[in-house]
Formats: C-alpha cells, structure tokens, sequence
C-alpha cells in the first residue's frame, strides 16, 4: 500500500521513523499535517552568486560583481515574524550577516545584510585579497531574529579565484572558465570602468531593465537559423558558447526571453566580426540583434534599447560601439534551501540541512540514497527498517544539493 501524501509528510517531519503497522502517528501531529497541506508555512533561503571572484592585490578591493544576492520568500517568514511578536510583543525582523568560509589563511570580515525594506540585500563590499592561497571559497550566510533566535548558517556553492580575465585565445583544452549552453550568466556595464557606474541586465515584468541594485541570472541558450526564426520554444542545443553564435536569453525568474542575438567579442570599444574562439568568464561582450545590420543591445539609464554600430574605417571586421553596449559576461550559480518547522516547537537552528547527493536503485528496485551535510541530529534519516520505507516516500519530494560528507544508506 502506497503513503498517502499526508503521510509522506508526516514521514519527512518525523525525521524518516515510520509508526509499525497498524499505528497511527498521534492526533496532534496528523491535525498539524492537514493544517500544513492547507495552508504552506514554508521558508525559502535563495543566494544568487558569481562562479568565479577576481583576486584583490595589495591595497585595492575588487569587489565581487555581480555581489551576492539573498532572497528569503515564501509564506513562512510573516508567520514566524508575527509568532514571535506574539510571544515577545515587540517587532521582528530577520537578520544576517555573509562573509567568506573562515577556512583560508586570513580573516575576511563579514557584511551585515539589511532585510527591513523588503526581503532581499545584496553584499556590494565582499572581496577577496592576496594574503588568501585558496584557489576556492565559500560564501557563509547566518540569518536570526531579532531577538537573538538563530535560524541557521547556509552555505553557498563554490566559487573559483581567478587573478584576472584571460587575454589570450580561448581554446577548449581548458574548459574550467568557459561558459556553456544551457548555463546561467549575469550581465552587466559598467561605464569609463568606474565601479559606481555598475549597471545589471534585469527583468521586471515583462520588460528589461538596466538596474544599479538587483540583477538577474539568465539562461544563455545556443540557437540556429531555424530556432531563431521560430516564435515559440527551441530545444536546447549542447556545446560551449562561441563568438558569433547565435544565443538566446531567458530571465530565470520571470521566464522572458530577448530576440535571438549573435554574441561578438569587444576588443576596444570595437566588434570583432571574425572572431569564433569560445566565450570566458569575465569576457566583455556585444550582442547584435540576429538579423540586423549592426544593431546592438545597450543601455540607456534604467532601460535596454537598441544602439546602431558605426563601420570601422580602418578594418572591416570590426564595428565601432559605444560604451553602453558593451557587457561584461559571467556565470552564476543559485542554492535554495526551503524548510518549515510548522509541526515542532524547537528553537534549534535548521542548519545544517540533510540533502541528497545522489540516488542509485539497485536489481531489486530498493533506492539507495547518498546524504550531505548530515550531522547526529538527522540520524533517522539513515539506516534501519523504518529508515527504508520512509526514503520510499521521499521518491516524489523534491530536495536540492551541496558539497559536503556522503553518508551512503
């Protein structure tokens, strides 16, 4: 007999313990899986972040750009807010600080996140120095109330250090700063190179935007001729993006795509129309509307328009552009971590969150599961009778991923 949807969740909130059969979980708890099923109480920790950080040297700080984005959403934040007003009648906010994993050789300062206007901060003054020999980091995100309860330390994906954009010719021998189709990319412009200028390719609505506070991840997808002409959906073409591709951008959170462009590189506020050599993080790039004779994206304070490119008079594989058209490229990454405490009454911090890495169904068809990130207070989830059944209801939920020990089960 297959778990009903009720008892699935009554599973995961018991930490994976079945009741034998024939027992029924407690009335309580069953009353508090209805009141969940009907009214979500979950919470949502986003972090939106570059793949890679350019190194600071000496005195200077380069910023991490685009900075790092947090996003907390989902019914859950107002009514833990309001339950704590309740019990301490005075006002709740959420709190946070992020800074970089303390495992390298020097001490990075954290920066203090500001969530009281709405529920999103970004940290603009992240950066990394010389004195730090790692090669990776972590970024490190701990939120609290305001009343001093914790609610956990969450963990980005890693990031790589690079000294500065490559120069030289891309080649595929090494495709560690490549950038490939299906991936997700942060845009921005930032203009006569001054930091306070910095503007992101955005998305609000139905429309683009140039913002100097948020910016968006976007899917950047290869496309042809045919795809290109098409106006509805195009299969996903693998493969790594080339200049002078044809690509297509898609906002991730509002699902808007712009018209296909062909992706040329910017080599001094010129277009290199001849250049086929793979796409590298940190590249400055232009994308020219498919189609047209010279049209370029650009950006006019806070909106996206179209610039016309001027023929170079001295080579006639390049186009003269402005400043406002030309893009610096990365790749980002997103972890999401989404939890209810909606059935308990513990104060203990949700951190550190059990994930599963992997799933491998043996001949006998019994799912094996690989945890991370999983300490002594998650032991019902490995191990035991009970244990087996209960990841036999975990087939349908959906849970994400992170670095950390695997623990076979």
């Amino acid at each position: 007999m297959h778990p009903s949807n009720e008892q699935r969740i009554l599973l995961i909130f018991t930490m994976g313990i079945q009741p034998k059969s024939g027992e029924m979980p407690s009335l309580p708890l069953r009353d508090g899986v209805r009141k969940y099923l009907q009214f979500p109480s979950d919470r949502t920790v986003l972090i939106l972040h570059a793949k890679v950080a350019q190194k600071s040297y000496g005195n200077e700080k380069r910023f991490f750009c685009p900075p790092p984005c947090v996003y907390l959403t989902g019914p859950g934040w107002k009514q833990k807010k309001e339950e704590i007003e309740d019990l301490t009648e005075s006002s709740s906010k959420v709190c946070g600080y992020i800074g970089l994993d303390s495992t390298g050789s020097s001490h990075m300062e954290t920066q203090k996140l500001n969530f009281e206007e709405q529920e999103f901060s970004c940290a603009k003054a992240l950066y990394i120095s010389d004195s730090d020999k790692r090669k990776h980091f972590r970024l490190v995100l701990k939120l609290f109330f305001s009343n001093g309860q914790e609610i956990g330390t969450f963990h980005s994906k890693l990031i790589k250090v690079i000294s500065k954009p490559s120069q030289k010719k891309q080649s595929l021998k090494n495709t560690d700063l490549c950038i490939s189709s299906g991936s997700k990319v942060s845009l921005f412009n930032r203009l006569r190179s001054q930091t306070v200028s910095t503007r992101y390719l955005s998305a609000e609505g139905d429309i683009f935007t140039a913002s100097a506070r948020q910016w968006a991840a976007f899917t950047l997808q290869l496309a042809d001729d045919f795809c290109s002409r098409s106006q509805g959906e195009f299969p996903l073409r693998e493969g790594y993006i080339r200049y002078g591709s044809i690509v297509r951008l898609i906002c991730t959170t509002t699902g808007i795509a712009l018209p296909p462009l062909i992706i040329r590189k910017v080599a001094k506020q010129s277009v290199m129309l001849d250049v086929d050599e793979p796409v590298s993080q940190l590249h400055k790039c232009a994308f020219q509307l498919h189609g047209s004779s010279g049209m370029y994206l650009c950006l006019s304070t806070e909106k996206v328009i179209q610039f016309q490119a001027s023929p170079c008079p001295k080579e006639a594989n390049r186009e003269l552009l402005n400043d406002s058209s030309c893009w610096t490229i990365i790749g980002t990454e997103t972890v999401e971590y989404t939890f209810s405490d909606s059935l308990t009454s513990i104060r203990d911090p949700v951190s550190p969150v059990p994930l599963v890495t992997a799933l491998e169904v043996s001949k006998g068809f019994s799912p094996h599961f690989c945890l991370a990130n999983c300490g002594p207070k998650h032991l019902g989830y490995k191990g035991g009778e009970g244990c087996s059944r209960a990841m036999e209801a975990y087939k349908d939920m959906e849970l994400l991923s992170l670095a950390g020990d695997h623990w076979p089960i």
